[in-house]
């Protein structure tokens, strides 16, 4: 059976509240930003994501999704999940291709995303992006898969406590209040960092 083109989707808020009434939307949704969806929580597991389209819902995000599922056969799911990116592992770290860093090691992760932090003010040299990228530059980077739901491939980096330092001296820069206090107070063992293919 050949996949169809759109779907009749049923979008509805998983927003963490006691009691909450959210209005459900209903769309034509492309079958491939659907299995996109999928793909965030399943990877490439054809097995699972054809269980998904029969059943019929998906949370992914904030997000739930419910269609009239159907089955599919392999032979049809195959030629477009070959459209999706697949993880290589030989793919080296491009820092100019770095959209995003996750400092991790404590209790919270702080999320770093580069369009927050890489301005550069009227008398600055560097931002702390610039900064950022220097010290996980210096270090063994280690690939650790490719994430659907981010678009991006991850790489992890261990940090140091002198590095720590130098992170934490260089947030003077951040304008951000709230994300410069969590760099400068938090503890952080390792960064992940997410880089585009586009």
């Amino acid at each position: 059976m050949a996949l169809p083109h759109t779907v009749r989707v049923k979008l509805s808020s998983e927003a963490a509240e006691s009691i909450s009434l959210t209005p459900v939307v209903v769309q034509e949704m492309p079958v491939r930003d659907l299995v996109e969806h999928m793909l965030g929580v399943t990877g490439k597991d054809e097995a699972r994501i054809r269980e998904l389209l029969l059943r019929g819902s998906l949370v992914s995000g904030a997000s739930r999704f419910r269609w009239a599922g159907w089955e599919q056969d392999l032979e049809s799911l195959r030629p477009l999940l070959a459209t999706f990116p697949d993880p290589d592992p030989q793919r080296p770290f491009a820092s100019a291709a770095c959209v995003k860093v996750i400092l991790r090691g404590g209790r919270t992760a702080i999320e770093i995303p580069r369009e927050a932090v890489a301005q550069k003010s009227l008398f600055q040299r560097r931002t702390f992006w610039d900064q950022l990228m220097l010290v996980v530059g210096e270090g063994a980077i280690a690939y650790a898969g490719y994430s659907y739901r981010e678009r991006a491939d991850r790489y992890t980096r261990p940090i140091t406590v002198a590095e720590t330092e130098r992170i934490r001296a260089a947030s003077e820069s951040v304008k951000y209040s709230t994300l410069r206090d969590q760099i400068r107070t938090a503890a952080f063992l390792a960064a992940e960092l997410h880089a585009s293919r586009t």
